[in-house]
């Protein structure tokens, strides 16, 4: 909207807004002066009276000026708002108090007379359209930056993050066995029409449960890794075994699931199945793509202590000329 501060006088009459503004309807004209009420840029004389059209517009408004919109902004954050905000930031950035006060009230209004709905932990999603009405804004909307800005940190919120459910398959139910998270969607329907068939193990390993992990998110499908599996899946007495590409990206994967898993878990890499995509590579002479740029190296010794030293200085010699082998190297006649 146009700046009216810069009108020197006390009030304006509905048409000088028409002129100003170049209202070519009616329509229009209704716009722009609901536009300047909201944004409390303008209040109307009521003792103006209406201009008789449908929908009724004052004749005569009140120009507010900058410094009593101000004012008025302050006293809303000072007096108005939950005890339980912190106003430093916008008290001292009402512009951005201006752009984000819908939601800041609705926050405010929340704490006070809604409190008791935090004792119980719900969704992200579903905390967000309990205040807001939007069951994105936290997520995706700015809401994380808005309670930020207010003192609050997200977990007074007393929500929990959702994840992707899990895929798996199970061919045994026995307890315990070996459960093998797979890190492509690929390998995962590949291992799973072979143990359909009719496969005992897959490359001399007896498998019971093939898991789809889905890449590098997969931490936080696995934070709810209980909850998400049958118990005989999840039961202390299985044994974890990874697969994944055989690069950098692959093994940090593994090495964040080891801090999660090993402390329940005996949780080791899929060793059968790098030394045959190693082999494969090595005896078809397969010319090995070149690393995926932006890779984390950050690397350990935690999976790489799993391999023989044969083995071990083969995995060395790939990461470090910048080559890698992808799961998908195997394929059913290789298992």
């Amino acid at each position: 909207m146009k700046n009216l501060s810069s009108i020197n006088k006390k009030f304006i009459e509905l048409d000088e807004i028409e002129k100003i503004y170049k209202t070519e309807t009616y329509e229009e004209l209704c716009k722009v002066v609901n536009n300047l009420l909201e944004e409390k840029k303008i209040l109307p004389v009521k003792s103006s009276g209406g201009n008789g059209k449908k929908p009724t517009l004052y004749k005569r408004y009140r120009l507010i000026s900058d410094n009593v919109h101000s004012s008025n902004l302050l006293d809303e954050i000072h007096y108005k708002l939950s005890t339980k905000l912190s106003i430093e930031y916008y008290k001292n950035h009402l512009d951005k108090y201006e752009e984000d006060r819908e939601y800041i009230l609705k926050l405010s209004d929340f704490f006070d007379n809604k409190q008791e709905l935090l004792h119980s932990t719900v969704s992200m999603n579903e905390r967000s359209f309990q205040i807001w009405g939007r069951e994105k804004f936290l997520q995706k909307e700015g809401g994380k930056t808005i309670v930020k800005n207010l003192g609050l940190e997200l977990d007074e919120l007393n929500y929990y993050d959702t994840s992707e459910p899990l895929a798996y398959y199970s061919k045994s139910k026995e307890v315990p066995q070996k459960v093998l998270i797979l890190e492509n969607k690929d390998t995962y329907y590949t291992m799973r029409r072979h143990l359909i068939a009719g496969g005992e193990t897959i490359l001399g390993d007896n498998i019971g449960t093939l898991i789809y992990g889905g890449g590098k998110n997969i931490k936080k499908a696995f934070n709810d890794y209980k909850i998400s599996v049958e118990e005989y899946v999840s039961d202390s007495k299985n044994a974890i075994l990874y697969f994944g590409d055989l690069d950098y990206e692959g093994i940090v994967i593994y090495e964040g699931l080891f801090q999660l898993f090993s402390k329940e878990y005996n949780m080791v890499p899929f060793v059968n199945g790098y030394k045959k995509m190693i082999d494969k590579a090595k005896s078809e002479r397969i010319c090995l793509p070149k690393t995926k740029e932006g890779q984390n190296r950050n690397i350990n010794e935690i999976f790489l202590r799993e391999f023989d030293n044969e083995y071990r200085v083969e995995i060395e010699n790939i990461l470090q000329e910048d080559f890698y082998i992808p799961q998908e190297i195997l394929n059913i006649t290789d298992l």
